[in-house]
């Protein structure tokens, strides 16, 4: 059973994030880390290659840092990894992800494609099924449980308030949701490799992309989030303070 995952580097979450004084771009500190819901992808992967025999392999897209998270992949113990390099793909939309990543499949032999259900930077969670539909393939999404066998795959689905069972032909795409595994940290024999380990990078050019491949959207400006109001500390007795407690709900956030 041959297995690819797409894997995405992205901000730590305790990275520092500012918008640039243009209003159109981000200055984020430059701590990056393999995408959250990715791992879970990841660990599925492996769990099945060692259940069904076969390969695991890790493809990501964008600039040269971006190499990091697939050597973390070689860590958790892929078989093999690839980078399609290009800078530009930090600013560039999910249509424009998402048909790159669709041509560079095209070139593989695969049973199953997992990813994670959404990149924890832009949270969208639109590249997988876009990638599907390039495909031409069936996908099944927020995936907490997978299970193949004969050519198919039994996937659960967790919605809200009820888990969805379905029953999908292979090849198919699926997207990994928090509950699917925990998974596995590497071994140091695993990082040992990964760091010796020789990548292959491909170009746009070696897809026969264009760099104007489709972008759909733009970003116009990034707003910051609301403020937080100022925490208020009510002083005096008990019942006193709920009293003022009371008028404040009332007379100045008329709450009540």
């Amino acid at each position: 059973m041959n297995i690819i995952v797409l894997v995405k580097q992205v901000p730590d979450p305790e990275a520092l994030v500012e918008i640039a004084a243009s209003g159109k771009d981000l200055n984020i500190e430059p701590k990056f880390a393999i995408n959250l819901f990715d791992e879970f992808a990841l660990e599925e992967a492996l769990r099945l290659k060692e259940k069904h025999g076969g390969s695991v392999k890790a493809i990501g897209l964008g600039g040269p840092k971006a190499i990091e998270a697939l050597r973390t992949a070689i860590a958790m113990g892929a078989d093999e990894a690839v980078l399609i390099e290009d800078e530009s793909f930090a600013a560039r939309d999910g249509y424009d992800t998402a048909f790159v990543l669709s041509r560079a499949l095209q070139k593989e032999a695969f049973d199953i494609i997992l990813s994670g259900r959404q990149a924890i930077d832009r949270d969208r969670a639109e590249v997988p099924q876009m990638v599907a539909q390039f495909l031409g393939l069936p996908h099944v999404g927020v995936i907490v449980k997978l299970d193949v066998a004969d050519g198919k795959a039994t996937a659960e689905s967790a919605l809200e308030g009820v888990a969805e069972v379905i029953e999908v032909g292979l090849p198919a795409i699926f997207t990994a949701q928090k509950g699917l595994n925990e998974p596995r940290v590497p071994l140091i024999t695993g990082v040992m490799k990964a760091m010796k380990v020789q990548i292959p990078r491909v170009t746009l050019t070696d897809l026969g992309v264009s760099k104007d491949a489709g972008q759909k959207t733009s970003v116009l400006r990034y707003l910051p989030p609301k403020k937080r109001p100022a925490v208020q500390f009510i002083e005096g007795e008990p019942a006193q303070a709920a009293r003022e407690i009371v008028r404040i709900l009332a007379d100045v956030e008329r709450a009540i």
